[in-house]
């Protein structure tokens, strides 16, 4: 479907059944069918606290961290210890999956204990700052994968839609061009950009509630953990921990989030489309059964999780059921894949863009749903 605004005029790979655009009557009968969804998922108790799934993973967290720094001093300047830097990496990111839950208030009931439960956990384990990934967040539910709202989409390294594409030239341009061949290696050196716009947001300018907390909080991380890990391991074999650490932490956390969204449509700024659509359409599950739950921290009910972003992570795969019947009855997209599959979509999408080859708005999978 062609779409026309102001701004600009592309293919979104979405039907007219898709989106409805525009009418207002239509926009108001959309607007109904997330709040039938909504009070259904309510009635069945999906949305209470589980505070005893989040002990558990909380206890669970710790015994593995208590594990790993024992090992790590016992191993000290052994080769070996290098073996043990990508456990910190996998448990630096289970940790900011827990955060992430905190801070869309699945973990308690009051606001202020989440509030402060990312903060502290976010800040002190993981390193990075809470009030930061608020904000940036925060815009990216609200308007997944819509130009000029949603800054995960916004030019960087790599370049997502067509008007930032079209604005690289030179070395720029032959960056863009092999993107997709970067992607992975661009993931190792993430988990490092991620503490340096931490440290960047506390330091700046930025709003940040409870700044000073969050300095002192990152501090301890950012300063505290590579220090442990120089003394129990020396200066060299340290640094090789530390390179090792954050590869794997940036590879894990960019590996689990990038399915969700990339490669599905991306709409203007000026399209307005109602909760329901705006948050099915734009995001991807991934399938793969509790070895994917886990490992992704629940993010891979991506559909669930927007529809319901203050749903406890354990009750997504409850409500996939529910959500998914739902959406055929209304004849909503319904997007799921398999971890590998998202991969190959997330790819073959970067390149599209990057080469120009193709409209980098239509959604890669669309012709498989066209042939059905």
């Amino acid at each position: 479907m062609t779409i026309t605004t102001p701004e600009t005029t592309f293919a979104t790979g979405l039907s007219e059944s898709d989106l409805r655009a525009q009418d207002l009557s239509v926009q108001e009968q959309n607007a109904s069918d997330y709040k039938a969804l909504a009070a259904e998922v309510k009635l069945r108790g999906l949305l209470d606290r589980r505070p005893f799934y989040y002990i558990t993973r909380c206890l669970i967290l710790v015994a593995l961290f208590a594990g790993a720094f024992v090992a790590l001093f016992a191993l000290g300047s052994s080769p070996w210890v290098l073996a043990l830097a990508p456990v910190f990496g996998i448990l630096f990111t289970q940790t900011a999956f827990l955060a992430h839950d905190g801070a869309h208030k699945q973990v308690f009931t009051s606001g202020k204990h989440n509030e402060w439960f990312s903060r502290i956990v976010g800040n002190v384990v993981v390193g990075l700052s809470y009030g930061w990934w608020q904000n940036k967040h925060t815009r990216h539910h609200a308007n997944p994968n819509k130009m000029g709202k949603d800054l995960d989409i916004d030019a960087g390294a790599l370049v997502f839609t067509a008007q930032d594409a079209a604005e690289r030239e030179g070395r720029a341009a032959w960056w863009m061009a092999r993107q997709h061949l970067f992607f992975f290696p661009l993931l190792a050196v993430a988990g490092l950009d991620l503490h340096i716009r931490a440290a960047q947001a506390v330091l700046g300018k930025e709003d940040i509630k409870a700044r000073g907390w969050e300095a002192a909080f990152l501090a301890i991380r950012l300063i505290g953990f590579p220090l442990l890990v120089v003394l129990a391991a020396g200066p060299w074999m340290g640094l090789a921990f530390l390179a090792i650490q954050i590869a794997v932490f940036g590879i894990y956390m960019g590996g689990s989030f990038a399915p969700n969204h990339k490669g599905m449509p991306i709409i203007p700024a000026t399209m307005t489309v109602d909760f329901l659509r705006r948050q099915t359409l734009m995001s991807r599950n991934i399938t793969g059964g509790p070895l994917v739950w886990i490992g992704m921290g629940g993010l891979n009910f991506q559909i669930e999780h927007h529809l319901f972003p203050n749903m406890p992570s354990g009750n997504l795969h409850k409500v996939r059921p529910i959500v998914k019947e739902y959406c055929r009855d209304l004849g909503i997209r319904y997007t799921e894949t398999t971890l590998v599959g998202s991969y190959r979509i997330v790819l073959n999408y970067l390149k599209r863009v990057g080469l120009k080859h193709a409209d980098p708005f239509e959604c890669p999978i669309t012709a498989q749903f066209r042939s059905r």
